[in-house]
């Protein structure tokens, strides 16, 4: 009979060691899961999941430190008045939007060429904030730590022109389950 040769480990399972023990020598950096193999960049931070708030949610795929930015909000910039003649994002729901504000009285229309940004979602009990660059470029960082799981959420503080009756504020209300939530998405 021919003599067994020893198994050697999977590849997998020194990832996981590495994960555990990244202080070793003789362990190179781009050995730690956080980073990826070709450019020794930081993994993205973040995925898109269903949402037990509302639809889609973006959740926290790592530790997220408070201050770290973790995407910009991209989509097609136009006026508001470019924005209104848009067909609505959601037939079903024409409150539903992907309109983010900018400091220049335009828009960004996440509906058209946006990215995972848009799907997060509001909370009148925030661990996300937005901001706005000198470029006018908009980005979402962490007002605190996140933890791996923990669903991301910005308040949407969002803007209506002219008067804000019951039926509005019934469209656009809040199910973030804070304990302190205002009932409603608007500002």
């Amino acid at each position: 009979p021919r003599p067994r040769s020893r198994a050697r480990r999977p590849r997998a399972f020194d990832r996981i060691a590495t994960f555990r023990h990244p202080h070793r020598a003789g362990v190179p950096p781009r050995a730690h899961p956080s980073m990826t193999s070709s450019a020794r960049k930081p993994a993205r931070a973040w995925r898109v999941l269903q949402s037990p708030v509302h639809g889609r949610g973006v959740f926290a795929a790592r530790t997220i430190r408070k201050g770290e930015t973790v995407i910009e909000y991209r989509g097609k910039r136009m006026t508001w008045d470019e924005a209104c003649e848009q067909p609505a994002s959601d037939e079903s729901d024409p409150y539903h939007t992907f309109l983010f504000s900018l400091d220049d009285g335009r828009v960004i229309d996440a509906a058209i060429g946006g990215n995972a940004a848009r799907w997060i979602n509001h909370s009148c009990a925030p661990n996300c904030e937005t901001y706005e660059d000198d470029r006018g470029r908009v980005y979402v960082a962490a007002r605190r730590k996140i933890r791996p799981g923990e669903e991301l959420s910005y308040d949407y503080r969002l803007e209506i022109e002219g008067k804000v009756g019951k039926r509005l504020r019934k469209a656009y209300a809040c199910h973030c389950g804070a304990r302190r939530c205002r009932g409603t998405m608007l500002a």
